[in-house]
Formats: structure tokens, sequence, C-alpha cells
């Protein structure tokens, strides 16, 4: 009796634990549900809206077979009976991400409800996700109802500091310039019912900040995103229902100049419009207010608005603001306040064709950094330092006598003996302005005060008209940015490299401000070069899905008529230099404009979703034909802007250190576009423009070769002439297959025997020079000159002291102070390294997104071990490896609906084990593929190893 009860306990014990086994394998769970990209969005402007979910499977080889989406327009309605907005039905389909809408037209300022569930490749049906949310914006212009600009009708600055000195390097005194005012807007509304909803529409031209009953609206700064503003601007949606209170509530706006006001600086520079300005700061504020009633009313702005000025009595995006304490207005944000003394707003119509939804991350306050060390100067004034170059601004306590003027004077560098700042890209020599925040006291206790109008790059500040020595207490630096989210991470075994990396990110982070940046304090501007040199790793680090489509719509609304170099009747649609802005430069010459196609064809590899590519399609085409009219009778393309930066270069006095010809740089580029726009053409169902693209293609490649590669002299190896274009034709597949060994062997042979052991490469060159020497078989040669101690290098520059890659590779110990920007994220592009060759992850062509990606370190004998997070529409890929004693260990997540393409040689395919097990035995229990030597694995947590006889 006593055995049998045993038997059934332990009959019972095992079938439970088979069924838990079989639920954990068989569960299927959202993480993540997305519209847009975005969690539960707020102000959705698509007609046709992208669905994607994040799911969790427990198991291997997992993948979607079918989905089924409900939209509704209520909670209530969202089940498949009555789903009154669209219901997919079962659609078998393994498409998890960037799902297009398919119901009824989405009407706006409505709100949506949806719910997903899935079927996967064993049978397994999902549960229906949480309810999620997704709201409608404005849409169009008709939706903002009454609501009108306006603008500051009157300047009444008396303040005698309102006042800068404008000196470009060329000028030979300063100019008296005070820029046009900061404007203060205030209005009242009385609310007599219970509110059900509120929300806020506004779009600035020029930087706002909103208030509502003595309260700031939100979290944004700098606010909004720049813009070429005659075509194109952004408004920004608050939800105030818990701000607005039953009675009286009092609105205020303040706006600065930003961009779009910004008249002083580069007035004089030869290659810019000459008037930067679009107009004086003006907005247009909507509140649209739902009651428990059903009824609704609008609130906006418009002539009855009252206006002054106050403190900040001068803002300049480059030279910074001035307040003056003694004019500050009370608690004008506030009901009930005086306003009698206020004039009337005016009225405009700005030049502007189109208002969008803002659908990048805004710019926050992202990090406070405190004083690291505290000294005097050479002059006796206070200097702080902050420990890390930074964007942003100074945030100040002091007590001082009524008047006192303090000065704070921001800097990137000390002179090269330590003893006072160095102006250097700070001083204004280049845009006219020097960086300066001005505060003056009103006398009463202790005052707080930090800018809203302008940032700055810097790590040092001079701080002067303090009376006490400055302390964590009186001076705080604060990390300005536009706020996206840091989705991957690398860690390695060597710790140059995770400092390489960290200065990479903070180079980037510190040069986003609504665009890619070139620096943050002399220009601030979105040059396209630099733009696609580091989007790849920007790529690996954050999540930038929004923001490059959006500097994609500043490179629309930058192109102009521009005539073809060969047949100048023709005209084409051809960006500038820069974008946005009226600061333009020439039209962008092939290695500069390329960043047109690259940034789509970078974001669609990396997110799989191709209507970044479909919309832009025509811009690319047109773009490229521009390029291909620059061809020669040798067939390529006559022009190129440069190789920038590489050691010891300088445009004017040194232009002979960009090694790599303009012209060859800039037509190995253009070779890889025309590939990528031969894909482009296929992808639009474009069939005589892709035969057009695969010949063109095939032409330059036979060209480029006769041109450009030639014998070594005294050797047996080839190459390009310079090491960035041998890198390039390496990284591109421009090397005939015969001739591959000689010019890795001739690029190596300049490395080594040439240049003593170093890169002479410029953005161009560097973005992929470790890269292709790792793939090569020369993994420890990159690692040799990425962190040799001597000039030049990477850890050469991590040596002398920076905390963010300079734009110039000069010898710094033997200049006064270092000269040029200081921080410039063209020279970030090389880290990717750090993630496609090191962590050995990369997304495929075939099929972009991840949803196959190919993991095959390549590394040098060094590192012995590296980790890293890649982000995925799909989740995110982990790979973990260690290398000891001849074998590689490699922890691998999968995640669901991906497959990872493990490349292996066939002696490491010999030694391949699985899970612990060998790959016959692992192949008996689990569907797998080996394909061209390579392992195709399904989702999936996987130990793999194998023997890597290069370790």
């Amino acid at each position: 009796m006593i055995k049998q009860k045993i038997y059934v306990l332990l009959l019972f014990i095992f079938c439970f634990s088979c069924n838990e086994n079989i639920e954990q394998s068989n569960t299927l769970a959202f993480e993540k549900l997305l519209v847009n990209s975005k969690e539960n969005p707020l102000t959705i402007e698509s007609k046709q809206p992208l669905f994607s979910w994040i799911v969790n499977a427990e198991g291997y080889n997992k993948s979607q077979s079918a989905y089924h989406i409900l939209v509704a327009s209520s909670e209530d309605k969202l089940n498949e009976n009555d789903a009154d907005v669209w219901n997919s039905k079962k659609v078998e389909s393994d498409k998890s991400t960037f799902v297009n809408y398919q119901g009824k037209p989405l009407q706006a300022l409505q709100a949506y409800f949806w719910k997903v569930k899935i079927s996967d490749n064993q049978g397994t049906v999902s549960d229906w996700s949480e309810i999620q949310k997704f709201e409608m914006g404005l849409m169009n212009e008709t939706n903002w109802g009454d609501s009108k600009w306006i603008t500051l009708n009157k300047d009444t600055r008396t303040s005698e500091h309102r006042f800068r000195g404008y000196k470009t390097g060329r000028m030979k005194e300063p100019q008296t310039v005070d820029g046009f005012s900061a404007s203060y807007f205030r209005n009242e509304i009385n609310v007599t019912k219970t509110i059900k909803n509120a929300q806020a529409y506004i779009c600035g031209l020029g930087y706002y900040e909103l208030y509502l009953n003595g309260e700031k609206v939100g979290d944004h700064v700098l606010d909004p995103a720049p813009s070429n503003y005659d075509k194109q601007a952004y408004y920004v949606n608050y939800d105030i229902t818990d701000a607005l209170k039953s009675g009286k509530n009092a609105f205020g706006i303040i706006m600065g100049n930003g961009f779009y006001g910004q008249n002083i600086s580069w007035k004089r520079d030869p290659e810019s419009d000459k008037d930067l300005a679009y107009g004086p700061p003006t907005v247009k504020l909507l509140v649209k207010l739902k009651y428990d009633d059903g009824s609704e009313t609008d609130f906006y702005t418009d002539e009855t608005w009252k206006e002054a000025t106050g403190p900040i009595v001068f803002n300049n995006i480059y030279g910074g603001d001035t307040y003056d304490a003694n004019f500050e207005l009370g608690n004008w944000t506030s009901v009930d306040y005086d306003d009698i003394s206020w004039g009337n707003a005016k009225v405009t119509t700005p030049k502007l064709k189109k208002i969008s939804a803002n659908q990048i991350p805004p710019i926050k306050k992202l990090k406070v950094l405190e004083p690291q060390k505290v000294f005097k100067g050479a002059d006796g004034e206070w200097i702080v330092d902050f420990g890390q170059n930074i964007a942003g601004w100074v945030k100040i306590n002091v007590q001082e006598k009524k008047n006192q003027l303090i000065e704070i004077i921001t800097t990137e560098a000390l002179l090269t003996n330590g003893k006072d700042i160095f102006k250097g890209s700070t001083g204004g020599g280049a845009n006219g302005m020097t960086q300066v925040y001005k505060y003056i006291c009103k006398g009463e206790g202790i005052e707080s005060w930090e800018p809203k109008f302008s940032y700055h790059g810097f790590r040092y500040a001079k701080i002067l008209g303090v009376s006490r020595k400055p302390d964590a207490e009186m001076i705080k630096a604060v990390l300005v940015a536009t706020d996206i989210e840091e989705t991957g991470s690398f860690s390695s075994s060597d710790e140059l490299l995770n400092k390489m990396h960290s200065i990479s990110k903070w180079t980037i982070v510190d040069n986003l401000h609504g665009i890619p940046e070139d620096c943050p304090h002399r220009e601030k501007c979105g040059w396209l070069g630099d733009a696609h040199a580091f989007c790849e790793y920007a790529l690996y680090n954050y999540d930038m899905y929004d923001f490059y489509k959006k500097y994609m719509e500043d490179i629309r609304t930058q192109m102009r008529p521009t005539k073809g170099h060969n047949n100048p009747e023709i005209k084409f649609q051809v960006p500038t230099m820069i974008a946005p802005g009226k600061r333009t430069s020439t039209y962008a010459k092939i290695d500069w404009g390329v960043a047109t196609m690259y940034l789509p064809w970078y974001n669609y590899l990396q997110y799989g979703d191709d209507e970044i590519v479909k919309e832009y399609y025509e811009d690319m085409k047109n773009l490229t034909d521009f390029y291909l009219n620059f061809k020669g009778e040798n067939g390529i393309m006559q022009d190129g802007m440069g190789d920038w930066c590489p050691p010891l270069w300088d445009r004017r006095k040194n232009p002979s250190a960009m090694e790599c010809d303009p012209i060859i740089s800039a037509n190995a580029y253009f070779y890889d576009v025309l590939g990528i726009m031969e894909r482009f053409a296929k992808m639009n169902d474009d069939a005589v423009y892709e035969a057009q693209m695969k010949q063109e293609k095939e032409d330059l490649k036979k060209a480029f070769n006769n041109e450009f590669l030639v014998d070594i002299p005294n050797t047996n190896h080839q190459w390009y002439q310079s090491q960035t274009a041998t890198v390039q034709a390496l990284q591109f597949n421009m090397v005939p297959e015969d001739k591959i060994e000689s010019v890795v062997n001739g690029l190596a042979h300049d490395i080594v025997e040439v240049k003593g052991g170093h890169h002479s490469t410029g953005i161009h060159g560097n973005r992929y020079i470790y890269t292709v020497l790792s793939k090569y078989g020369k993994a420890d040669l990159a690692y040799q000159i990425l962190t040799t101690p001597e000039f030049p290098s990477q850890t050469y520059v991590m040596n002398s002291g920076f905390t963010t890659w300079p734009e110039r590779q000069f010898e710094w110990e033997k200049m006064e102070g270092p000269t040029n920007s200081l921080n410039h994220p063209m020279h970030s592009g090389f880290a990717a390294y750090f993630y496609e060759s090191l962590g050995g992850i990369k997304s495929s062509v075939s099929n972009p997104g991840y949803k196959m990606f190919v993991v095959n370190p390549e590394f040098p004998s060094e590192i012995t071990s590296t980790t890293i997070t890649v982000p995925t529409p799909y989740g995110a890929i982990k790979n973990d490896w260690k290398a000891s004693n001849g074998l590689l260990t490699m922890d691998l997540d999968v995640p669901f609906n991906t497959k990872a393409k493990l490349v292996v040689t066939s002696s490491e395919l010999e030694s391949l084990k699985i899970n612990g097990k060998s790959l016959e035995d692992f192949k008996k229990q689990n569907t797998l593929d080996i394909i061209d030597g390579a392992v195709i694995l399904g989702s999936g947590k996987y130990r793999i190893e194998y023997s890597k006889a290069s370790i």
C-alpha cells in the first residue's frame, strides 16, 4: 500500500514536471508593443502607422507563423466581434516588425486602442497582448483652428548688459550687437466645468518654454529641434489635464532665438546666407479642452495675449545668455498677475510650408557634473574643471551685491602649460561670439540661475565676479542633449578599448541637439559627411530610428536646384554640405552628399523598415544622377571633398598631409552607393534603374582599378596610393579577387614599414581600417595601431587628456593650446569595430533588421573576452565570449523570430560544440542548417565552443 502511494506520488510529480516543462517551452510572452517604434505614442501623424512587437519565447528555433491585430475606438470594442477600426484577422506571416496598418482612415486627435496575438512555428498560440493605445496628432493646418502666430511687438530692453561684442578673426574691431530679444507672453483662461482631458500643442519658431500656473510644462529644453523653418517646423504635444484647475489658470510662454532668430553669427561667412535668421522668435499654441459633459473648447494664442521683455536681455545660440535679475517680472506665469504695463502681442504670418508633430526624443538636461578641481588662473581668476568635455551649460547659486556682474567663460581646454583657459574653438574666431554666460545680481540673498536658450561645448569654466572660491554649491555643469535611449553595450578585457568606447559615446551624445552636429560650440552644424561617418556606431548604441528619419527630412528640405557638371542645362535637386539651416557651404560634394543614401541604408540594415527607403527613393535617385554627371573620360567622377582631418593635416598650412586624393575616396564611396541604389531600385520595382546601377557599378570598379591600383616599388605588394583608399577598396569589395592578398599586404606594408606602425587616415579611412585589417587576418595590427601610445593613435589622444575626440590629429604637446574643436563625433565612427569585429555581430543584407544576423568575432590575441548587446527590433542580441588556450567559448542569445549565421572555418566546424554537445549530437535533437560552411541557429540561448587557431 505504501509502495503504491509512493508510486502514485512519483507519477504525479513526473506529470507535473512534464507539464511545467511543456508550459515553459511553449510560452510566448510579449515584452514590448510599439506603434511607429514607440510605446503608447501621443502624437502619431502617419496615415498608416507601423505595428511591432517583441516576444520572449522559451526553447529553441522559435519563430512567428501568424499574427492577428485588433484596433478599436474604445477599449470596450477591442474584441474580435466589435473592433470597429481594424480587424486584420489571422495573417499567415512571420512579420513581427513594422506591420502596416490596413484599417479605416484614422482621424486627427483621436485615441485608438489595439492588441495583438501571434502563433509560432510549433503551433503555440499566445494570449492577447495587454491593451495598448496610440493617439493621433493634429495632422493638418486646419486642425490648429483659430490659433495664431504671435511675436514680440516691441523690444523694450533697457539693460546696459543687453549688448555683446561680435568679432570674427578677420575683423579688426568688435561690433556691438544685441540680437532679437527674448519675449514673454501670458494669458489666462477661466475653467468653469470639470475637465476630462486637456492637450496643449505648441510650435516655437525659435526655442520656447511653456508655463502653466507658475510651473514649467514638461522637462524639455531647447525645444523644438532645429529645421529648415521656412519649409518644415515641429510642434510638441503635452497632456496638461492634471495641471489645469477649476477657475482661473495662467499660461506663460518665453521665446528665445535658437537657430530661427540667430541673426548675429556667421553673417560674414562667404559660404552662408547673408542673413541667417528666419525672423524674430514666433510661437503658436493651441489648448484643446474636453469636459465631462461632452463639450469641447479651444484656447489659443492670438492678439489678446500680453507681451513683455524680461531678465533674459541677450540670447544667442553661440554666444550664450545674459540674465539681468534686476528686470525679473515676478510671478508672471501665475493667475491674477498685474500685467497692465504689458503690451499686446503682435499677430504675424511667418513664411512656413508645413508643421509636423515632433517624433524624435526631446532635448533634456541629462546629467549634472560637479567641479573636479578649482584653481586660480594666471590672471588670478577662478577656473573650474568639471572633468569631462560636455555640451550644455552651467547653473549657479551666488550671493553678491546688487548689480554685480558675474561672467562665466566656458572652454574646452587649458593652455598646454595648464596656467589658464585656452579658448580655441570657443573663442568666437569663426562664428564671432565667444562662449560667455552673464548674470547680473539683484542683491537679494542667494540667487540661482541657469540659461534657457543657448548651450556651449566645454569642460572648463572661468568665473569672474564672485567673492569666494567656487565649489559644488556655487557652480555645476549640466549635460544637455537629445534624450536618445542607450540600447547597446560593449565591454572587453582591454581597458584601453573600453575607454575608447566611452569617449566615442560621449562625443556623440554631446553632439545630438535635434540634428547630428559636427561640434557643440563653434559651428553646431549638421555637416553631411560627419553624419554618415558615425552613423553605424550610433545605431549600435542608441535608438536612432526616428532621429535619422527627421534628419533625412532636413536633408530633403535643404535641397536646391543645381546645374549638372557635364550638362549644365540639366538641373538636379541637391543638398548643401550642411543641413538644416542657412549656413550652407557649397553643394554637397560626393563624399558628403552620399549621406543622403547612406542614412536610409544604415537605418534599413539596422531596423529592417523599408519606409525610409521608399519615402526618399526619388530624392536619392536624383542625387545619384547628379553625381554621375561628374563622370570624366576615364570613367571616374571628378568630384570630392577629401578624407577629412588625417594626422597633421591643415587645409592651409599642411594640405599635403591628406595623402588620399579626394577624388579617389569619393569614388570609392560612390561605388558603394551605386550598389545600394541598385538594391533600392529593386525594392521600388524600378527594373530599368536597377540595371543601370548594376552597369554603372561594374564600369566604375573597372575604371577605379585601372586608374588607382598601383604597384608598391621594391615589393610584391599593391595598393590604391593611400591607406584610406586601400581600406575603402577592401571594405567595398572593389579589389579584384586575385589581387586581395597583394593589396592587404600593401596596406600592412605602409602601416608597418612606412608609417612605423601608425595610421595615416582621416574620417573616411579611420571608419573602416580596424574592421578591414581584422577581416583579412591582421587583427593584431589593428590593435597595435589603436593602442600605440605614440602619435598618431587613439591612445595618444586619450593620453593627452581628452575626454572626447578632437577634430584634428595634432601633436598637442607641441602647441600653446589645443586648437580647433575638441569634440567632433566624425571621429567616433571607427568604434563600430568594437561591435562588428570584436563583438562579431552584424545585420545581414539579405534579411535586414537582424532578422538574420552574422556572428563572427574577429579579434587580436591581446583580447581575451568581449561582451556586447546589440539592439534589434526583435529584442536584444547578446554575445559574451571568452578565449583561452585556443578555445573560444561564446554565450549567444538569439531573439525570437530571428536566426543567427555563425561563421566558422572548416576546422572550427569540426571542433564545434553547442550547449555541450557535438554538432552531430545537437543536430539529432534540434533543427539546424549548415549553409556555405556557416551554422544557422534559430532563437534561443546557446553556449558555443570551438577551437580557434588564432588564439
